[in-house]
This record gives C-alpha cells, structure tokens and sequence, in this order.
C-alpha cells in the first residue's frame, strides 16, 4: 500500500510540473532595443550628375552591416533607403530583393510605437522606394540655405525585416559621429545613426523591451 502511495504521488508530481511547464508558453527571445552608428552610405554622381555605388546592407538580427546577397533588411546610398521586399526599383546598382520586407510609416514618438500588429506595409516597387526620399513621408529633411539634412522628428519606421520578424527604427543623423549641429564644411555626410528595437521571435509583433 506504501509503495503504491508513493507511486501515486510521484506521479502527480510529474502531471503538475508538465502542466506548469506547458502553462509557461514558447521561450522568447528578448527583444533588442539598440543604436547602430556611422553606418557609410557612400555614393557618387549627384549635383546633376547620374547617381551611383553599392548600397551598404544591414541586418537587424545581427546588428551589423553585410555583404549577404539575401540576409539583409535595410540598404543605404546617400539620402536613399532600400527594403527587402518587393521588386527594384529601376535604380543603378541597387541590391536585388528577395526576401518578404517591407515598412510602415508611423507618426509619434518613437517609444509610443510598441506593436506592428495591424500596420500595413509596403514594399519596394519599380520606380518607388517604400520609405520615401524627402518629407513627403520620407525620413529627412533638406535644407537648401544651409546644405544640411536633418531626420524628421516623429517619424518611426515600422520594417518587417526580409525573413518576415519585425523592428522600428528612429533615424537621428546623417553625418558621421552624429554631431548635435552639423557642419556641412567639416562634417561627413552619408553617415547614418538610428535607434532601433527588433524582435527577434517569429510571429511576435511587440517592439518593446
């Protein structure tokens, strides 16, 4: 009789520690709240002349810049920002695109965007980027009296990364070490620095630590 009480309740033991364990949900990765500096976007042409260079990749998974043909999410050329998702656009030496990215234009501060559940987002198509150049939705401003460019306040950019996880970037700079005041005599341009949160759990929305 002992030993089958004892079996009994070894054996409920067992039944309550599988029921907590499965009570406790998939183990997530936490998410990753970072800022990536003087990320070169280097290119040539411009001022009348056809533009042109090897955009500069990154990927949000690894937080680093890449040479990957495929694992990338975001691409740089000058004041031009490039998706992972879609088609290209028709621009010289662009990067080809084949993952599922794409980016979802937000206004509001950067930490009051916490969910890419529900956003609509679009992706490179020919003759358009999905994360426009200039104000018009885009991420900068250009002032013509001064020569400099200046990221627009409130804007966040929602990406869906190019293998479908999900991150949002606040663009703060252009120029290289981030100066608080650019110079356009002494200060290097096509440098960015952004904050961004990526989510690294596929199926996961939440862009909050």
């Amino acid at each position: 009789m002992k030993t089958n009480f004892k079996l009994f309740s070894l054996l409920f033991v067992l039944i309550a520690f599988a029921s907590c364990s499965d009570d406790d949900g998939p183990n997530l990765v936490p998410v990753e709240s970072k800022t990536a500096s003087n990320i070169a976007a280097p290119q040539t042409g411009g001022q009348g002349q056809p533009v042109g260079g090897v955009f500069t990749k990154f990927n949000f998974a690894t937080g680093q810049v890449t040479t990957s043909e495929t694992e990338w999410d975001l691409a740089f050329r000058g004041t031009t920002v490039a998706v992972n998702g879609g088609v290209v656009t028709g621009t010289a030496e662009e990067p080809s695109r084949s993952g599922n990215g794409g980016a979802s234009v937000q206004s509001g501060t950067f930490g009051s965007i916490t969910d890419a559940d529900g956003l609509t987002f679009t992706q490179d198509a020919d003759g358009a980027f999905a994360i426009p150049s200039g104000s018009d939705n885009g991420w900068y401003n250009y002032n013509f009296m001064t020569n400099i460019v200046s990221a627009i306040p409130g804007k966040v950019f929602v990406i869906r990364t190019h293998d479908g996880k999900y991150a949002k970037v606040e663009f703060l700079s252009y120029y290289e070490d981030a100066p608080a005041n650019p110079d356009p005599n002494t200060d290097a341009s096509r440098f960015y620095t952004f904050n961004y949160v990526y989510n690294p759990n596929a199926g996961e929305t939440t862009l909050t630590q």
